[in-house]
């Protein structure tokens, strides 16, 4: 005789499983009234209570640019072969930590700056990628903003893994980040 046992019951019967969540992230560009105004680079990750990263969810730099065709005898600009990578330690925290051991681009994290407005980010742990095998515990959500001619600024958002009820939190930057929210769901 075949005994069936639920999943749901399965899945709690097994330490250390972690039913599928998501994590959806919102980030707000400030638009910045200022003379020569360039778009930031902004990395995201997920931090351990050893202030290690866990996961790298995105970083936005300047990316690779084709050489423009040349137009009524001006001379075409010569491309940037490496990007804006020279400028990614600008982002000291994320840099420090994790930064300067990628191979970048990182497919699925690496992507261009972003304009000023509100920019979305969704991850799922059953879909693999970071949050697939992160184990339980209390980690934090960060965002470092860096821009040329301007300032820096960092927001962390702590959070419990792996999430038992909807939540969503937030926190705001004073000048180069706006409003960052945290949508964590089981």
């Amino acid at each position: 005789m075949r005994h069936r046992i639920p999943f749901a019951l399965c899945a709690a019967l097994l330490p250390g499983t972690v039913l599928a969540a998501n994590l959806n992230v919102s980030i707000e560009v400030p638009r910045i009234d200022v003379a020569e105004y360039h778009r930031p680079y902004v990395a995201v990750w997920l931090e351990r209570e050893d202030k290690s990263v866990a996961a790298n969810l995105s970083v936005w730099y300047q990316q690779k640019k084709a050489a423009p065709a040349a137009t009524g005898g001006a001379p075409a600009a010569a491309p940037n072969p490496a990007g804006g990578v020279k400028w990614l330690p600008d982002l000291r925290q994320w840099w420090r930590r994790s930064g300067r051991e990628l191979q970048l681009p990182v497919d699925g994290v690496s992507g261009a700056t972003r304009a000023p407005g509100e920019h979305a980010l969704s991850f799922n742990s059953d879909k693999g990628g970071a949050l697939a095998n992160l184990p339980a515990g209390q980690y934090k959500l960060v965002v470092e903003s860096a821009r040329e001619e301007g300032g820096r600024e960092l927001i962390d958002i702590p959070f419990q893994w792996p999430v038992k009820q909807a939540q969503q939190l937030k926190a705001k930057g004073e000048r180069e980040l706006g409003a960052i929210v945290l949508d964590v769901k089981p």
